[in-house]
């Protein structure tokens, strides 16, 4: 199957974006550690110096980055399912995704949820954290909870691809150029965004986990992260590289102020909360209506964020870089690895006499660098590399 190199980039970028809000979770002002249950903490290390500029990185993160990560995952699923079939290719992903969950996400995560342990409990007893790990902390899943989520999207994607190959509804869907008319373009996928988040979110609350053993997963975003996979999948269909995203049309062309408008809304979603409670508290607004308004900026939020990234990078990757190939070969595996090198350099510098950001930047160097080194000498093996 043919590349496109501003999706292979734009997948690593995310990725790495990853790994760096992992790094600032110890330093944020909210976090907190359990040791009870650490489990149940913000983040496995917790360390005394903050700074609010993390809280900052890591909200914005967190309102599109695995949105986006599940809409890119479904791009090229008809490419590789019309090529292999259901059934090759939902072995395919057995090895590509389920196997190496089960095996390495619980291998690295015994690996990287020691330091917490130890935190914890003051203690090196290998055989008392291993109990923990699995009867205590109930198999914390950590990052790899996004592999395991995608390969259930993936199984259930071939089980419909099975029972209907005829696929017209997305080319009906998009026989508009949507690339010319980007303001139609935005607000559908806005209205689409609010559908499945806003309900959910009322519902639900904003942040409820759920699952057993290593499958948790996030209830009140289950919708949209299959919402996001099932739209890559419907525009993945579609000659989306000279329609949608051509680089010639309005809705790339203007890349920029979908830059301006992501940083905008983030703004205004970082900054109005304080306004929307002071309203609510001196009964101008009704605590609905204030949610109401909060969700919408939310969602204006991830859409601005996530057509804003796919549009840069579409618009600025033309040329192939050799350590930006590099590091999107070797984008999966980076990711399941690089949470071992995140909480122990986070565990190490807890007594290092520097500031938050300092902290921040030696973990996120570190990590990148390590989980990329690592799965350049895994990689060298040739089964695993057609896998990993």
């Amino acid at each position: 199957m043919s590349r496109t190199l501003w999706i292979d980039y734009l997948r690593s970028f995310i990725t790495v974006l990853v790994i760096a809000h992992h790094s600032s979770l110890a330093y944020t002002t909210f976090a907190s550690f359990n040791k009870t249950a650490y489990i149940t903490s913000t983040n496995p290390i917790v360390d005394s110096q903050r700074w609010v500029g993390l809280d900052i990185f890591e909200n914005f993160n967190d309102v599109f980055f695995m949105s986006l990560m599940f809409f890119i995952a479904g791009l090229f699923l008809f490419k590789s399912i019309q090529k292999k079939g259901a059934l090759a290719f939902s072995r395919d992903r057995v090895y590509r995704l389920l196997i190496p969950f089960l095996l390495g996400g619980t291998l690295l995560n015994l690996l990287a949820y020691f330091p917490a342990y130890k935190v914890a409990h003051d203690s090196n007893d290998i055989a008392a954290y291993v109990k923990d790990f699995f009867f205590v902390e109930q198999w914390p899943v950590g990052p790899p909870w996004f592999i395991w989520v995608l390969f259930v999207f993936n199984i259930v994607f071939a089980l419909i691809y099975s029972l209907r190959k005829k696929w017209q509804s997305s080319e009906l869907l998009f026989n508009v150029d949507w690339g010319k008319k980007p303001l139609g373009f935005i607000l559908g996928w806005f209205l689409f965004t609010f559908i499945l988040y806003v309900p959910f979110a009322f519902w639900l609350g904003v942040s409820n986990w759920t699952g057993f053993g290593p499958f948790d997963f996030q209830l009140n975003r289950a919708l949209m992260y299959f919402g996001y996979f099932i739209l890559g999948t419907a525009i993945g269909n579609t000659s989306f590289n000279d329609s949608i995203f051509n680089p010639t049309s309005s809705l790339v062309r203007n890349w920029k102020w979908w830059v301006f408008l992501s940083a905008l809304t983030y703004t205004i979603l970082t900054i109005f909360p304080a306004t929307l409670t002071k309203m609510v508290k001196q009964n101008q607004l009704s605590e609905l209506v204030a949610y109401l308004i909060y969700f919408s900026i939310y969602v204006a939020s991830c859409t601005l964020s996530c057509i804003a990234f796919i549009t840069m990078f579409r618009a600025t990757v033309s040329t192939p870089k050799k350590w930006w190939n590099s590091l999107s070969d070797n984008a999966y595996l980076i990711y399941l690895v690089h949470y071992v090198f995140i909480v122990w350099s986070q565990y190490l510098l807890l007594e290092a006499p520097f500031p938050a950001f300092v902290k921040f930047l030696i973990t996120f160097v570190v990590s990148v660098s390590a989980s990329w080194a690592v799965s350049i000498l895994i990689r060298k093996n040739a089964f695993l590399r057609r896998y990993l």
